[in-house]
């Protein structure tokens, strides 16, 4: 028999019913045994602090194997058990890029030699990411894939695009796409608008994403295979979505915790760290992103965890890298929408967790009993004040150093081991 905990005092965030509940929850050999049922094992006391599934975060970029100095899978998997992320959906926009089986073997070794937290690789569609050539679909889905994706790369021939999805679908795997005209997007840092051209910077229209829904949707309802469009951040965007999603119950979306929090007058005097793809929209745009996700449009929440070096940052605005991370910030940035009385902490965990596993198809992100014991305790109200410099990510672009939110991860748990404890949570 294995490891054996019973939590008790805890308020149970689960997220398939709208509000928390206080009870006990119990673990055991790596699954969650019982729900409200007797005292098993060693008692972990939570003090009337949240209990719920761990965090299952879409979009994560480990910059293995050529660019280990921006993030690693140790340095990831630091930052993720101390942000309550317990699993990483990663992108294989890496240098080289993971669009070949023995790639993708390579990945997945390093994953289970130096991860804490369970590595779900996705693969490109395309060799080296450039939208020419398609993969070994085939191979590398029997190899582990869960999903399949250029990153932040559109697909520019539609043609070209039309095909994988044709041989793709005899596997009914996943396409995640990044829905943004290629022509349009295309060497731009900012959304277009007065305060880009105040900026002097280079933009593209919201139109771009409209452009890039709609072309995507239309050739993903035509083929019936799984589609999940990254980030959705414009209200022009959403309008596309929601027509779509009403003809398709196989289409998903996603958005960054970024582009829920900021705008593009954030940027200010050039700021770097809020250079974002796609990047961040005005007001607008953010109010009805807030609205979408309130309505169900919007499936989950990510932190599109991008790692940059100092030294890709440390450029003008139009030469810097695109991106931010977000393992160690996700947790307190999307309890915004619960302090801002948006949502309620089930209907957060829902975008974080449960709904995540819906998308990747595995029996994560839910308090069910024999489900895997991969779950956190949080503490929601705790202010925390975020500062860079502290965090585990070999690279600390964050656009939040120096922003006080609230929430504060206590514990993490991922197959019934404990992975990560606050110094301020007794054990």
């Amino acid at each position: 028999m294995g490891k054996q905990f019973t939590f008790i005092n805890a308020r149970v965030i689960d997220p398939k019913v709208e509000s928390a509940t206080s009870g006990t929850l119990t673990i055991n050999d790596g699954l969650i045994e019982k729900r409200d049922g007797g005292i098993k094992g060693k008692v972990i006391d939570c003090g009337g602090m949240c209990l719920a599934p761990g965090i299952i975060d879409i979009g994560v970029k480990v910059c293995e194997p050529g660019e280990k100095h921006k993030e690693s899978f140790r340095s990831a998997s630091n930052a993720a058990a101390i942000g309550g992320v317990t699993s990483l959906v990663t992108r294989p926009d890496t240098k080289p890029s993971i669009d070949n089986p023995e790639l993708l073997e390579f990945f997945k070794n390093r994953g289970r030699e130096f991860s804490k937290v369970r590595i779900f690789p996705t693969a490109s569609l395309t060799k080296k990411n450039n939208g020419k050539k398609m993969t070994e679909i085939g191979f590398l889905h029997e190899g582990g894939a869960v999903a399949f994706t250029d990153g932040f790369n559109s697909i520019p021939n539609t043609k070209t695009f039309y095909t994988i999805l044709k041989y793709a679908s005899d596997f009914d795997t996943l396409i995640i796409g990044h829905p943004q005209d290629h022509f349009l997007t295309q060497n731009t840092s900012a959304s277009s608008g007065v305060f880009a051209s105040i900026k002097g910077l280079s933009s593209s229209p919201n139109i771009a994403e409209k452009i890039g829904i709609e072309r995507d949707t239309a050739l993903v309802n035509n083929i019936n295979i799984r589609y999940h469009a990254d980030q959705i951040t414009t209200k022009i965007g959403l309008d596309v979505l929601r027509h779509a999603k009403k003809n398709n119950k196989r289409l998903t979306a996603g958005t960054s915790v970024h582009h829920i929090l900021f705008n593009e007058l954030d940027i200010g005097n050039y700021r770097t760290f809020f250079k974002l793809k796609p990047p961040l929209r005005n007001n607008i745009d953010r109010e009805a992103l807030t609205e979408a996700i309130k309505e169900g449009l919007i499936d989950n929440i990510c932190s599109m965890h991008t790692p940059q070096d100092e030294e890709s940052k440390r450029l003008p605005f139009e030469e810097a890298a695109p991106g931010a991370v977000g393992l160690e910030t996700i947790l307190p940035a999307s309890l915004s929408l619960y302090h801002n009385k948006v949502l309620t902490l089930n209907q957060i965990f829902r975008l974080l967790a449960f709904n995540p596993a819906e998308i990747i198809k595995k029996k994560l992100g839910s308090l069910e009993e024999g489900y895997p014991a991969d779950i956190i305790v949080f503490d929601p109200d705790k202010p925390v004040k975020i500062d860079r410099f502290k965090f585990q990510s070999k690279s600390q672009n964050t656009p939040f150093d120096g922003f006080n939110l609230q929430g504060e991860n206590l514990l993490t748990v991922v197959k019934g081991e404990i992975i990560f404890k606050s110094n301020s949570f007794n054990v």
